[in-house]
């Protein structure tokens, strides 16, 4: 069962001789231009493809962490281990709080990228529909992607802008991760 756990209540918990291990699911470039100070990344499809595995490494003393929480309630449900929490509106809700962060290149976000492409492709198809009247359905396609994605708390556009170059940063691996976890 995954809990949920504010901002304040994880500062409480970093500050306790049993501090819990900060994962965060978010991109490579995501997490190297912004983290919580002392975190691991595991991004979401590495840690899909082995869950299994990590599961014997993480436990309840685990708390995910992405940009504002679906991520990391995903990474919850594909691990499947009791007692791992989920930072509540993740890291938005944790400097929000006047949490301390490590900064590195700034970058942009994930869900910023797919409302900037979102919005480019619907204003493009938009405007193209002037000249060729069947463009307006491009828009109609992305307005229903988008609506799925709210209701799933998935989204198909998100996993494909994670793969470009720019958003995967310094390769994590399983490897890295498996290295990372031995510390």
């Amino acid at each position: 069962m995954t809990r949920a756990l504010d901002a304040a209540a994880l500062r409480h918990l970093l500050d306790s001789p049993d501090a819990p291990r900060v994962v965060d699911v978010r991109t490579p470039a995501e997490f190297a231009s912004l983290r919580l100070p002392g975190s691991l990344n595991v991004p979401l499809d590495v840690l899909r493809a082995h869950a299994a595995e990590l599961r014997e490494h993480l436990d309840g003393r685990t708390v995910l962490v992405c940009r504002s929480g679906p991520r990391a309630e995903q990474a919850a449900a594909a691990l499947a281990v009791d007692g791992v929490r989920v930072l509540s509106g993740g890291l938005t809700a944790w400097q929000a709080d006047g949490a301390p962060v490590e900064a590195g290149r700034p970058r942009w976000d994930l869900e910023r990228q797919v409302r900037l492409v979102a919005g480019s492709i619907v204003l493009t198809s938009i405007l193209a529909s002037t000249v060729a009247p069947r463009a307006k359905w491009v828009a109609g396609a992305v307005g229903g992607g988008l609506t799925f994605a709210a209701l799933s708390g998935t989204c198909a556009m998100g996993t494909a802008l994670s793969k470009l170059p720019c958003n995967r940063g310094p390769r994590t691996g399983i490897e890295d991760v498996r290295a990372a976890l031995r510390r």
